[in-house]
């Protein structure tokens, strides 16, 4: 295969465009305005099934708009089974039943973000919630709809920058919130216009934040306990950024481009000098073409090439290493017409990514990624509900371009290695009635390693370890079982499921007891070495979550919970796996009346205690959160929503047990803090 595959990709990109655009007819789409999207789950559910057998949370509306924070760990941290990795208030990624990093799949309208912040805790995703109008979280493994990085589970966030439904005349929204603990001011804007043929979308954001004000701590560095404070050091930030996207209708789909940019500058938590500047380009095609006829129903294609550049500078502004990525993904997926009462889609993704580091802490040498893969997924109504079937073929190449200079060896000479994957899965949703009904999943993934977990040899600042990979490791293997009893009724619901998996080959990185000596200037300091190594694992967990009415009338009131628990085990020395969350509880009081509605909150974690050799047990806390909303209209059709929120009331200090263990003592959960923002829909 070529260096890379961008340019077939835009040539591609320019060749469906067209296609999907001259099967255009002279009559407009039709003139509805629909730019909401569908209320079912979009994510790895391509048949658009209203009964979703894996467990899945939407987060969208007025719920989205009180949850958001300044990243996605933290927007969705305290969903059942989602925590976040949390290193600092900058940069978190989903912990989705205790897998994180390469295991959990971030993806931006379906599409894989591409950046690099699997390889490191302190890496940001460059996806900012606040131009995001949908997030769709899949709890369990999405492998045979994204690949093996999605072993763990898949976070998708949706912004309607390549408009799938005809829009006319104008409309948007305008969003901004000052305070929390962060001290934000930040604001967004989103406009969209169109004629039913065509429709334009343009956003733009911005986010500027200070040091995280916390409860009065003394930070703990290198087993030494530092001054007290009440903000965590070097974790302001700014960001902004934007996009503008468009698309065509015709009488039997659409045809749509987008261009957008994330520029962040923040702090990092672990090193009081050290700061990121981060800055990711897309640019996307996605089209759709329906009713075609034939053994074709329906064909869907896009097409994604990313371009992310990352800069860690040191406090004399000497940028000390880089990092960027290149990359490309194209996605084919086809409908085809029933075959008696079986419908299924088959698909085609191609992913290609180039990833180099440059500088005195690069602990990675310059890889490139290649994956191919097919996939098919088979849905059929009987009985007993409705059966879902599916697999996945996928080939992956990983090489590494080794040393730069054969004078200083630090990765060895040039490697290559490939990989064969496969992942199958079968599920079903039996509907007992309107109300009840039982879905159970059954898969088996497998996964190939990083560029890192293979090649990595340098110490990685953000861990304060010196990381080695394995050239020789052998693909990831694990088998997923995950069932749940869900009823609604009204505003009444109930959710109680659970869930086991296990690895027979499960890449972990673990403390291999010796410790590794590095010359800087003179100046020798020892690391711990930590290998990438394959074990046995498993990891058992519960989820249950519900709500009830209280009262229903003129005042309404609801009273909602959630319970979640996830452990997990290295069978093979009988430890914890690390950085996992323990037995969390929340117990809520909504009440509404008229345009008014308010929360109260508790949050509860309990105390982790089942933590490997290398980490430390992490207190438990109990933190109130209190809410209180107004809806407004004005004009005809214009509504908005203002909010004023007060976090951990009573400023309990409060440490992340999904943190590394290096960052957890540097970084509380956040303070007491008051928060207030408005929105506006026009």
């Amino acid at each position: 295969m070529s260096r890379s595959l961008l340019p077939r990709h835009t040539a591609l990109a320019g060749a469906l465009a067209l296609a999907f655009v001259s099967t255009a007819r002279a009559q407009a789409a039709p003139s509805d305005n629909a730019t909401a999207l569908p209320p079912v789950v979009v994510t790895g559910n391509p048949l658009g099934s209203t009964d979703v057998a894996h467990p899945a949370t939407v987060l969208a509306g007025d719920a989205l708009v009180l949850r958001r924070a300044g990243t996605l760990g933290e927007t969705l941290n305290g969903l059942p089974g989602v925590s976040s990795s949390y290193f600092g208030p900058n940069a978190s990624r989903p912990v989705i039943r205790g897998l994180d990093g390469e295991r959990v799949r971030m993806l931006g309208n379906g599409a894989g973000s591409l950046d690099a912040s699997t390889l490191s805790f302190d890496h940001a995703v460059p996806i900012d919630p606040l131009v995001v109008d949908r997030i769709e979280v899949l709890r369990g493994p999405a492998a045979l709809m994204y690949g093996g990085n999605a072993i763990g589970g898949a976070v998708n966030a949706i912004d309607n920058r390549i408009p799938k439904q005809p829009v006319q005349g104008v409309s948007g929204s305008v969003e901004g919130r000052v305070g929390g603990a962060e001290r934000e001011r930040g604001g967004a804007a989103v406009v969209e216009t169109g004629n039913g043929a065509f429709a334009m979308h343009v956003d733009a954001f911005g986010r500027d934040t200070e040091d995280l004000r916390v409860p009065k701590y003394r930070p703990l560095e290198g087993g030494q306990l530092l001054d007290e404070t009440n903000r965590v050091r070097n974790s302001a930030s700014r960001t902004k950024g934007g996009a503008v996207g468009g698309s065509i209708f015709f009488d039997k789909g659409y045809a749509g481009l987008s261009v957008d940019t994330y520029d962040s500058r923040y702090g990092v938590v672990a090193e009081p000098d050290v700061t990121i500047r981060m800055k990711r380009d897309h640019v996307g095609f996605a089209g759709e073409v329906r009713d075609l006829g034939g053994p074709l129903k329906t064909v869907r294609a896009q097409v994604n090439h990313t371009d992310y550049r990352h800069e860690e500078v040191e406090g004399t502004g000497e940028i000390g290493t880089t990092f960027k990525t290149k990359g490309s993904e194209l996605r084919l997926e086809a409908e085809h017409a029933p075959i008696g009462k079986v419908r299924g889609v088959l698909g085609l993704q191609v992913e290609d990514m180039d990833f180099s580091a440059l500088g005195e802490e690069a602990f990675v040498p310059d890889t490139r990624t290649r994956k191919q893969a097919l996939f098919a997924l088979e849905e059929l109504p009987w009985a007993g509900g409705t059966l879902q079937g599916g697999l996945r073929a996928e080939h992956v190449k990983v090489a590494s371009s080794g040393d730069a200079d054969p004078a200083e060896p630090k990765f060895g000479g040039a490697d290559e290695r490939t990989f064969s994957l496969a992942s199958a899965s079968i599920a079903n949703v039996w509907k007992f009635d309107a109300a009840w009904s039982l879905s159970g999943g059954l898969s088996y993934t497998e996964r190939a390693p990083t560029s890192f977990e293979l090649y990595a040899n340098g110490v990685h600042a953000a861990t304060g370890a010196f990381e080695r990979g394995d050239p020789s490791l052998g693909k990831e293997k694990g088998t997923n079982l995950d069932v749940a009893l869900a009823w609604k009724s009204g505003p009444n619901r109930l959710r109680v499921g659970a869930y086991t998996a296990r690895f027979s080959r499960f890449i972990s990185l673990d403390a291999s007891g010796d410790t590794v000596d590095i010359v800087d200037g003179g100046t020798t300091e020892s690391f711990p070495e930590y290998v990438f190594r394959p074990v046995r694992a498993r990891l058992n967990g519960f989820e249950i979550e519900g709500a009830h009415r209280l009262l229903d009338g003129a005042w309404t009131l609801d009273a909602s919970g959630k319970i979640d628990l996830t452990r997990g085990k290295n069978l093979d020395n009988g430890e914890a796996l690390p950085r996992i969350a323990p037995l969390r509880a929340t117990l809520g009081l909504d009440a509404a009346q008229g345009l008014w509605s308010g929360r109260a909150e508790v949050e509860h974690a309990t105390k982790q205690s089942h933590v490997p050799s290398t980490d430390r047990e992490t207190p438990g806390y109990s933190i109130v959160n209190l809410a209180l909303n107004r809806r407004f209209t004005f004009g005809e059709s214009n509504d908005g929503l203002v909010f004023l929120k007060v976090t951990n009331v009573g400023d309990r200090l409060a440490y992340s047990a999904s943190s590394i263990d290096t960052i957890r003592g540097l970084s509380p959960l956040p303070g007491r803090a008051v928060k207030a923002g408005v929105r506006v829909n026009f």
